[in-house]
């Protein structure tokens, strides 16, 4: 866990304006100090709180890279899922409170037929794999984190796209009484992402179930989520209900609460600054000690011999 003095907090690790003057930044150090040393921390005691049944998956090479993996403590408590709150340990502090069954994801739109999936469904619905994925935050931190799940293309062939299906809404789950932070202001909930049709069908885009074996808990996103590794975090949705093939760019939340700070394709590109901050290196949370120097980010996060087809002649400062 990484432990940091207020003046080595920098400008690339700063939430997005709409939401860093409502930060605790000081309650979220003091939980990480406590955590770090051992000490009974809410937040640490939390990330294991949800612990869920097993969930097997045959490993995949294919998709996994080889960096050293997050301790499945740091993925469990510092997590972005403002629908529980805006620091880092709220998800894991608050999360149990969500109500994962019964658990539909509604598959709709642009398709030849439509049809809603319990989770069981989707759980049984291919073959399970266990694929080691970067995450790269819009932030400045990342992780390598070992999903569980199968390619999204898996669930959208059960559908059959019609020819005016050019992308994909995925719609996140709201339930006000057991997510506090949809009482803010912050987003226009529910959550809504987006991505292209090829993007979607791309191998690489997965839809995971469980994290290191376990099914998922809800601090990541359970029962079900997205997992664009090849794109900043903001674009993996959590906890989907609903996800609609559609003719016209889907208005992403981030694009209709920032549209100046957030585009639609939201590609890992260190070489294009964020509006406020560099996107050059990251800070690989949980990794080597306590003042491990960040690193160069990857131009799509490292997955570009995968993805960078599907941009062939796009203006990757643009988009």
């Amino acid at each position: 866990m990484l432990i940091r003095k207020p003046d080595d907090i920098l400008s690339s690790e700063i939430t997005p304006e709409a939401v860093w003057r409502s930060r605790r930044e000081l309650m979220l150090r003091a939980g990480l100090v406590a955590a770090a040393a051992g000490l009974p921390g809410w937040a640490a005691r939390s990330a294991f709180a949800q612990d869920a049944g097993a969930l097997p998956g045959k490993p995949n090479p294919a998709f996994s890279v080889m960096d050293k993996q997050t301790p499945l403590s740091d993925i469990t408590s510092y997590n972005n899922f403002y629908e529980f709150g805006l620091d880092k340990s709220d998800p894991a502090a608050n999360a149990g409170k969500l109500q994962t069954r019964p658990w539909t994801v509604s598959v709709e739109g642009e398709v030849g037929k439509p049809r809603t999936f319990s989770i069981e469904e989707l759980l049984k619905l291919a073959p399970m794999e266990e694929r080691v994925y970067r995450l790269r935050c819009v932030e400045g931190w990342s992780m390598v984190i070992p999903w569980m799940g199968y390619s999204l293309a898996e669930l959208l062939k059960q559908v059959e796209p019609t020819g005016n299906a050019k992308y994909v809404e995925f719609v996140t789950v709201v339930q006000r009484e057991n997510m506090r932070g949809v009482r803010s202001g912050v987003l226009d909930w529910p959550y809504v992402e987006g991505l292209r049709i090829d993007e979607a069908m791309n191998p690489l885009s997965m839809l995971v179930f469980g994290v290191y074996g376990k099914l998922l808990p809800g601090q990541n996103g359970a029962p079900v989520r997205l997992a664009v590794p090849w794109k900043y975090g903001f674009k993996s949705a959590k906890s989907l209900v609903k996800i609609r093939l559609v003719e016209k760019p889907p208005v992403s939340s981030w694009m209709k609460a920032a549209p100046q700070e957030y585009g639609f394709y939201a590609n890992v590109n260190p070489n294009v600054p964020h509006p406020r901050w560099s996107q050059a290196t990251e800070r690989r949370i949980g990794e080597d000690g306590l003042f491990s120097p960040k690193r160069k980010t990857l131009m799509f996060n490292g997955y570009g011999e995968q993805v960078a087809s599907l941009y062939q002649g796009m203006d990757l400062k643009a988009n």
